[in-house]
């Protein structure tokens, strides 16, 4: 059974710092394209950042570009998102996802076919 399970998310203050994990059960996490998504109170779901299969090209949203990095799998059959600099705005469920279609990952929500329950992200002082 594919699962994914996000953790790491929690309250944060302005200017600080989180992981959230992606942690993959039912398949191996390498051999799939990684993003993750966000989505804040009445708003439409966004992509953040995504990871090609085996460590391959990232790419990242306009808004996080140097703030967020986020890694595949190194052997634990985790992902991971480093969010740095957080601010008000980044409040949000996140949610990561994967795919085995297309040769590079998208931040295209559409592109994605097995998703995790989120993980809630609160930036506030």
């Amino acid at each position: 059974q594919v699962q994914l399970v996000e953790s790491g998310g929690g309250l944060v203050q302005p200017g600080g710092s989180l992981r959230l994990s992606c942690t993959a059960s039912g398949f191996r996490l390498d051999d799939y394209h990684i993003g993750w998504f966000r989505q804040a109170p009445g708003k439409e779901r966004e992509g953040d950042s995504c990871i090609a299969r085996k460590g391959g090209l990232t790419s990242y949203a306009d808004s996080v570009k140097g703030r967020f990095t986020i890694s595949g799998d190194n052997g634990d059959n985790t992902g991971y998102l480093q969010m740095n600099s957080l601010n008000p705005e980044d409040t949000a469920v996140y949610y990561c996802a994967v795919t085995s279609i297309f040769w590079a990952c998208s931040l295209e929500e559409g592109a994605y076919s097995d998703w995790g329950q989120g993980t809630q992200v609160t930036v506030s002082s």
